[in-house]
Formats: structure tokens, C-alpha cells, sequence
């Protein structure tokens, strides 16, 4: 008996394939074996939403080898990823294998099998355990790509016709493009308040220190804005600092801090950007090499289950390395937040929880991965960590002004011992150790001071922050974050600076675009909600053409609406009501041009006014050295087209310049006052005569004139190539032609 198992990738296919023995042949997909090709008329709203698939040229080959093997084989295994998109593939190879070779398809029988890790035991007990393709889960998938081309292909040329050609739009990754427009719109419009915090710096009679934050004054609570200016400030530590202090009340409580639960995609995503620094899509290139090896589990989910066996054998690891008093004496159990997380899935986990991080073998990228997925996986199951928080109030003899200080003492580490999770935008203070002090002890002060702080703007998201957002609006699943977040990079429509995202001036406006004139296709609730009707499908609660006509008509009728009603120039520019400088008939408008937006005259061409951006007039630098020609003027550095550059600074009315820089130094050759020097890296310093061309260095010199000449020469052969290929080729028509022999005039008439 033949056995034929059709996994997605080939390093999977030869590990599983060592598994099953040798009367199990295993083959890789590569992914999608086929698809929508990017053309009109592949799906047909008006023929109930046919899709017309198309196999890729590069899985023509891959088809080829499977069905060689679907000749010999009696049984198919189905054995693609375990979420829609696997579900999917393994549909679309079982349609080409029934299409190709219906004969030999008759026969099969075949098998749909899933595992959640690539262990031996896993594989031989999925075999056991075979079922049958699900539709719910297929349909899904189509319909989710049938909204994809139909939003990609109708929309994107709406942009290319409004804002400018070439340009995209996406169902979820204008969303998230919106996500990230509006955030930096939040930042530009914020205005920063002043206020200040009122801080006491006490020390005990063992002159250990004591800091503090005032929290009562006059009677009344301090909150955030009771202290807005330096004037305020000062009145009140100058009414605090004669007056004696001492701790009035102690207040010691116990609290416990639990363990996150076990990594699924987003977190997983979120963790490797801020302890790793990866992106999302770095992060789950690794874990799928990990996952394919058979080191971790599946790493799309979004489910927070731990298989049984996977906790006992979690649980051992935890008292054979931590000891008994970090094991629970029963296990922690996580509920998922998402509200169609597959509770069948698990979370993502190391395969063998008794393979430690220091003993693991892999490159070291996926050493650091397997071990944040090794510690999360273990701290989960362990003991909540304990802390002794403490509270002071100190006061003064009045009774209406208090200070207080608060700090904490791990008293038990438990889960602590092994992970603790990172954090975002976070502006805590880190947790302070407070002096052991009785209620009622003298206190000496040293200082009472005010801080003066300023209300910050929203922070820019970074690839984690905007993974959680996206997964907090229920925009898009496990599989689309990595793909969305790089899409926008790759589109142009966001960069990453500094590990923060920021809208590029095409992203603004297109984000701008689609907000006013397509609202409903890029709102959250209603992108959230086609999630969850996908979902919905997904369980077999919904049909999916029916959804697909509720979303079409409403959207293709806009889009035709759209298309007429709105002009490129009310996209392309803002009006910003400033009336411009130079003509003083037009209003300034911000406008993207073809380097990036710009502010100018709306009523160009007749006023071709620009504002300059902010830094574009630099303070001037001065080299503080005469000019040679005018001999009134310093010599400035500016910055040119091709870079920095050395002129004068009455320029235009003196026009000397040179491109590096030059000194009061003169010509050794010709006694002109100013020379140029430059440094190379294989001559060194070279000193060069902008009056006579002397040069300190006969070959940096012949270098560099040898340098020109091949210049000179490129730049020439490229004009004649140039005019060559404007020349008209000859055709039958345009063929020089003998011309024809002038006709013989005819004898004039003679007179009557």
C-alpha cells in the first residue's frame, strides 16, 4: 500500500517523511498552488461570485511531481497547515488532482490530518486520526480572498485616477494604514500643558534616604494639573521647607503578580519586537523554521490552551529546575480573548518542554526565540510572585499637608524566577525599596523641590504596539499581522524609524482619501465586523455568498460614485485658509507633488509661490575665510543638489566656488591667497589650486582627471545612444524612395 502525504514546505516534508517510514511518500506544495491571477473578471459578482483560479507557472512543476505520485498512491493524506489558509491549500491541490487525473482521483481515498506540532508522535497519532476537508473553514478562505480582489481591484484604481498612479488599497491594510495617518494627525495637533509635581526628599536617623511625592496640600488632594506654573511651585515648597516632618501613617500589604498566559501569534509577535527587536514578519519566519524542525508547536493561533500531556510534561520541568514551592498544586488555566480562538489549537509551546535553552542547537536567532517561547511557556505554569507593598504618609504637624512615598519588596519570585514580560510606552517609575521605618519616626529633611513636566503627545506605534491595536479592534487574524504590517512598508505608505512607524505623505493622503469619501470600508467597527462574519463561516454559521452580496452592492456603488463626483485636486491638496504671501489673491495648500508634500499658491500656474519647510534655511556657516575673487566676503558652506559645497557668501554678484574646503593657505605654484583641500583615502591629505589646477599630489591628481575623462566619456555614449534611439527606424513607408524623373512640360499652344 502507497502512501501519499501533501504537507506545505519542503524542510517539513522531509522530517515528517523520516517519521512515517518508507511506505509514505511526503511532497511539499510551497504554499498555494494556486490562485487569483491579478486580472479583471476572475471573480463575477453577477454570476453568483464564480472564481477562476489559476495554477502559477512555479507550481506547474510541483503539480507535475504530485501527480506522479497520485499514479502509484492508494491512500492521500491532506496534510497542510492547520488553519484556513492550510485548509485551503489542501483543497485547491485535491481540485487539481481530480481535474488532471479524475481516473486515478475516483480511486483515492483521501484524507484531511492535522497536528499541532512536527513530533513523531504527533504525526503517527494524526494518521490515527484522519477527517474529512471542511467546507466552513474553505469557504472562509474564499470569501476572505474574494473581498480581498474585489476591494485591491476596485479601489486601486479609484487612487491611481484621485491621488497618483501605482498606488494600492487594501481591505484591512487600509485600516491599519488609517491606524497609523490618524496617530500621527493626533501628534501634530497636540499642544503640550505645563505642570508641575511637588516632590520631598527626606532621610531617617540613620540617614538612609526617603523620597516622596506631595499627595494633600491644604487639605485638598494634589492632582495632576493643582500645580501649572514655576511661580505656583515655588510658593509651595517655600511654604513646605520651615515645617517638620514625620511618617504619620505605615500601611504593608501583600500582593500577588500572576504569570502571562502562554504565547499565541500576536503576543508572540509583540514579545520578539520588544525584547528581540524583529518585526513581525522576522518573528514568524523564525518561529516557522522552529516549528518545522519540531522544536514548537503551530505558531498561528490564537488560542491559549495547553494540551494535557504538554502540562504534565511542563509541570515536571518546573519542579525538576525551580523546586516544588514554584509548582501550584494545580495547574493554571488561560482563557483566550479572541472570540473564534480554535480552544481545539493549543497555544504556542516548545515540543519538549525538557529541552532547555542552553542545551538547544540552531542559529542563534532561533536560540533567542526558542527561548522566550521556553520561559513563557514555563513561567505560565508556575506559582504567582508575592510582594510586600508598603505605604508611608508623612506629614507635619498641621495636619494639611502630606507627603507620601510608596515602594516594594519581592518576597517570593516564583514565575519571576524565569520570565517577566515586557512593557510599551510605559512611564512608571521603577519600583522603589523603601527604608524599614516605624509610624511616629522623625524625619530630616533635605530637600523639597517642584519638577516641571509637560503633557507628551500620543507615542508613534512600533511594530508591537500596532500588532495590539490591530488585535484589539479585531482587525485581521494570527496569519494577516505580519503580512499587513509589511504591505504598508513595502507599498511606501509607512516607514520605520527608530523602531516607530511614521505615515509617508502618499500614505497621509491616501489615508485622508479613503476616510472622507470610502468611511464605512475603512471603519473599524465595520472591518471588525467582517471579521467576524468571516468567522462565522468558519463555524458553519453562515453562508458565504450571501455575505459577499450584502458587501458588493453597496461598495461597487460608491466606488462608480466616486469615481465621477471626486476631483484629483480636492484629493491631492488641503486648503489651509493662510492667504499666500506673494500674490495675495490665492490661499496656501498643502500638495503632494512627486518628491512629497509641499505648501503653495492654489492658484498656480499663475503664482508659482512655495513655502520653504522648517531647517530648509539652515543658520548660515562660515568658514571664516575671505573670499580670493570679491575680497569682501567670507566663503560659506551651502548645501547643493549634489551635496555640500563652498561659496561665496555675495554670490550671485560673486560667483566663486569650490567643493571642498578651502583655507588661507596660498598656491605654492601661483600665490593664489585660498586653496581647496581634500582627504582620500589613498593619497591622504591633498592641497589643490582652484586658480592654476596645481595639486600637492602629481597622482591624486592624474586619478582624478583620469576619473573625469571616464565620466565625460559614459555621459557621451549615453547622449548618442539617446539620439540613436529617437532616430525613426526605417519601415516600408519611410524607406528613402529613387526619386521620380520630372514630367516633361508640355509644348505651349500655338496662337490662334
Amino acid at each position: 500500500m502507497k502512501n501519499l502525504v501533501i504537507v506545505e514546505s519542503p524542510s517539513k516534508a522531509k522530517t515528517i517523511e523520516g517519521y512515517l517510514g518508507k511506505d509514505y511518500k511526503v511532497l511539499a506544495s510551497f504554499g498555494h498552488v494556486r490562485d487569483l491571477p491579478s486580472k479583471e473578471g476572475v471573480v463575477e459578482p453577477d454570476n453568483d461570485f464564480a472564481m477562476h483560479y489559476q495554477v502559477s507557472a512555479g507550481s506547474e512543476k510541483t503539480l507535475k511531481a504530485i501527480m506522479a505520485e497520485v499514479k502509484q498512491a492508494e491512500t492521500l493524506y491532506l496534510a497542510t497547515d492547520l488553519d484556513r489558509e492550510g485548509e485551503a491549500i489542501s483543497w485547491h491541490v485535491w481540485q487539481e488532482i481530480k481535474r488532471r487525473a479524475p481516473k486515478e482521483a475516483a480511486k483515492l481515498n483521501v484524507h484531511r490530518i492535522e497536528f499541532t506540532e512536527v513530533t513523531k508522535t504527533a504525526i503517527q497519532n494524526a494518521i490515527k486520526h484522519p477527517r474529512e476537508l471542511s467546507l466552513n473553514l474553505i469557504n472562509a478562505q474564499q470569501a476572505r480572498r474574494a473581498l480581498d480582489y474585489l476591494v485591491g481591484f476596485n479601489l486601486s484604481p479609484v487612487l491611481w485616477r484621485k491621488v497618483k498612479g501605482g498606488l494600492s488599497a487594501g481591505r484591512v491594510q487600509s485600516v491599519a494604514l488609517r491606524l497609523i495617518a490618524e496617530r500621527e494627525d493626533a501628534i501634530e495637533a497636540f499642544k503640550p500643558e505645563e505642570y508641575w509635581s511637588i516632590h520631598g526628599d527626606f532621610s531617617t536617623d540613620e540617614g538612609k534616604a526617603l523620597p516622596s511625592n506631595l499627595s494633600v496640600y491644604n487639605g485638598k488632594k494634589v492632582e495632576k494639573f493643582t500645580f501649572t506654573t514655576e511661580d505656583a511651585a515655588n510658593a509651595v515648597t517655600n511654604t513646605l521647607r520651615p515645617l517638620t516632618w514625620e511618617v504619620t501613617d505605615k500601611d504593608v500589604s501583600e500582593k500577588r503578580r500572576f504569570p502571562s498566559p502562554p504565547f499565541i501569534t500576536s503576543t508572540l509577535q509583540q514579545e520578539g519586537a520588544r525584547k528581540l527587536g524583529l518585526s513581525a514578519r522576522q518573528t514568524m519566519q523564525v518561529a516557522q523554521r522552529l516549528y518545522e524542525s519540531g522544536h514548537i508547536s503551530y505558531m498561528r493561533t490564537d488560542s491559549v490552551n495547553l494540551a494535557t500531556e504538554a502540562i504534565s510534561s511542563i509541570r515536571k520541568t518546573i519542579e525538576d529546575n525551580y523546586g516544588h514551592e514554584n509548582l501550584p498544586s494545580q495547574p493554571n488555566f488561560y482563557k483566550s480573548k479572541s472570540k473564534n480562538a480554535q480552544e481545539a489549537h493549543e497555544a504556542i509551546r516548545p515540543t519538549n518542554p525538557a529541552l532547555h535553552p542552553k542545551n538547544f542547537s540552531g542559529d542563534d536567532l532561533q536560540r533567542k526565540l526558542y527561548t522566550l517561547i521556553w520561559q513563557r511557556t514555563i513561567a505560565c505554569q508556575m506559582t504567582p510572585a508575592k510582594l510586600e507593598q508598603t505605604t508611608l504618609t508623612i506629614g507635619e504637624p498641621s495636619g494639611k499637608h502630606q507627603f507620601r512615598a510608596t515602594g516594594s519588596v519581592i518576597i517570593f519570585a516564583g514565575f519571576l524566577n524565569v520570565y517577566q514580560e515586557g512593557k510599551d510606552d510605559t512611564t512608571d517609575d521603577d519600583e522603589t525599596t523603601l527604608p524599614n521605618i516605624s509610624k511616629g519616626a522623625k524625619l530630616k529633611t533635605e530637600d523639597i523641590h517642584g519638577n516641571q513636566h509637560f503633557t507628551e503627545p500620543p507615542p508613534r506605534f512600533t511594530e508591537a504596539t500596532l500588532v495590539k491595536a490591530l488585535e484589539e479592534y479585531g482587525i485581521g487574524r494570527p496569519s494577516t499581522y505580519a503580512t499587513i504590517i509589511s504591505t504598508l512598508q513595502d507599498r511606501g505608505y509607512v516607514k520605520l524609524d527608530k523602531k516607530r512607524f511614521f505615515p509617508e505623505d502618499v500614505g497621509r493622503v491616501v489615508a485622508r482619501f479613503l476616510t472622507e469619501h470610502f468611511t464605512t470600508y475603512v471603519d473599524y467597527n465595520f472591518t471588525a465586523g467582517l471579521e467576524e462574519e468571516l468567522d462565522a463561516i468558519a463555524r458553519g454559521e453562515k453562508d458565504w455568498k450571501p455575505m459577499l452580496r450584502s458587501f458588493w452592492g453597496p461598495f461597487i456603488t460608491q466606488v462608480k460614485d466616486k469615481q465621477e463626483s471626486v476631483k484629483k485636486s480636492d484629493v491631492t491638496q488641503q486648503l489651509t485658509g493662510e492667504p499666500c504671501p506673494k500674490c495675495k489673491e490665492g490661499e496656501l495648500a498643502i500638495r503632494l507633488g512627486k518628491y512629497g508634500s509641499f505648501k503653495g499658491c492654489n492658484r498656480y500656474p499663475e503664482c508659482d509661490y512655495i513655502e520653504k519647510k522648517e531647517g530648509e534655511e539652515a543658520e548660515v556657516k562660515s568658514t571664516g575665510v575671505t573670499c580670493p575673487e570679491c575680497k569682501k566676503n567670507e566663503i560659506i558652506i551651502r548645501q547643493g543638489r549634489f551635496g555640500q559645497f563652498y561659496s561665496c557668501a555675495g554670490y550671485p554678484d560673486c560667483k566663486f566656488s569650490v567643493a571642498d574646503e578651502p583655507r588661507a593657505e596660498p598656491c605654492p605654484e601661483c600665490t593664489y591667497p585660498v586653496t581647496a583641500w581634500k582627504t582620500t583615502k589613498r593619497y591622504g591629505e591633498v592641497q589643490k589650486c582652484p586658480s592654476c589646477g596645481h595639486w600637492s599630489n602629481a597622482q591624486a591628481k592624474a586619478a582624478s582627471e583620469a576619473f573625469k575623462a571616464r565620466l565625460a566619456e559614459t555621459k557621451a555614449k549615453k547622449a548618442e545612444a539617446k539620439k540613436a534611439a529617437k532616430k525613426p527606424k526605417a519601415t516600408k513607408d519611410t524607406e528613402a524612395k529613387p526619386k521620380a524623373k520630372p514630367k516633361a512640360k508640355a509644348p505651349p499652344k500655338k496662337k490662334a
